[in-house]
């Protein structure tokens, strides 16, 4: 990390002070902003424009919102929810919820079928690339992969934005999707493991660019990938590499856009790579037509 184009880049160094590197990001904008910058939120820090801009939407709210009686002060409780992984805690309410009706006798059994990815259904079916990590085959499974998707989701989302954090959720999910299609095109896969590895993956490669220690997120990868691998495991191992692969991209398209000039060159990357994901669909999905 002290190489010389390292070191000419700009996004690695206060945006408000040239001088001095730092691996922090804002929040909100993601520019980089050393300690003298930072004012620490609930979860995450963010810049001091960031910061003056949300106390400005405050007042405005204030202003505008008559106040409850017994109720706290509008700037603290906005400042509260401002960190708060709420797209995290959604898909961990979703999926739950779709897990208590798959439990449900006849009714569940029927609603599984029509969200579990099978290839050979999904030419007129094609939500079940992303629904598949709606189902789940049993009480530990969905507890691991929520207890996972709780434990990153808390510190990427706050990190990336919650329409990053989405983002990079989905296209990892349809990545782990599409490898089990090329490789696999005959199987039945259930789970929310394939967006996960994405997440593993995106905040392997982020770690890395801010030059972050990720020893422990390396350690876990190599576990789950030696777990994937054991003998009468049946895990969909295609949907994990592929989810892995494709969340390791995306966090390598978000560690080099991170500057505020760049936002559409990112939007336009990620749709690049759903474009170059349902394209690759397409081999499989012509001899199953």
């Amino acid at each position: 990390m002290t190489d010389t184009s390292f070191q000419a880049n700009p996004d690695n160094f206060c945006y408000r002070h040239p001088d001095r590197q730092s691996f922090v990001l804002c929040q909100r904008c993601l520019r980089t902003i050393c300690p003298e910058c930072q004012t620490q939120m609930p979860v995450g820090v963010i810049c001091p424009e960031c910061l003056a801009e949300q106390q400005k939407q405050q007042q405005a709210t204030v202003t505008r919102m008559p106040r409850r009686r017994g109720s706290s002060r509008g700037g603290a409780s906005a400042r509260v929810s401002s960190g708060t992984p709420v797209v995290t805690y959604t898909i961990m309410g979703v999926t739950i919820f779709f897990y208590l009706l798959g439990m449900i006798p006849g009714f569940g059994d029927a609603l599984r079928g029509m969200l579990v990815f099978y290839l050979p259904l999904t030419y007129t079916q094609p939500w079940r690339l992303v629904t598949v990590t709606l189902v789940h085959q049993g009480i530990w499974h969905v507890a691991l992969n929520m207890l996972a998707l709780w434990a990153l989701g808390r510190s990427l989302e706050p990190l990336l934005g919650r329409w990053r954090f989405l983002a990079l959720y989905l296209l990892s999910a349809l990545g782990g999707s599409v490898l089990t299609a090329l490789l696999a095109p005959t199987a039945v896969v259930a789970g929310a493991s394939g967006a996960v590895w994405g997440l593993l993956g995106a905040m392997f490669v982020i770690g890395r660019h801010l030059g972050a220690n990720v020893t422990a997120i390396a350690v876990i990868l190599g576990l789950n990938l030696v777990i994937t691998f054991l003998p009468g495991s049946n895990i969909a191992w295609q949907a994990h590499i592929g989810g892995g692969l494709v969340g390791a991209l995306i966090g390598f398209i978000f560690a080099r856009t991170r500057a505020v000039r760049q936002r559409r060159t990112q939007i336009w990357l990620l749709i690049a790579v759903a474009v170059g994901l349902l394209a690759l669909l397409g081999v499989p999905l012509l001899v199953y037509r």
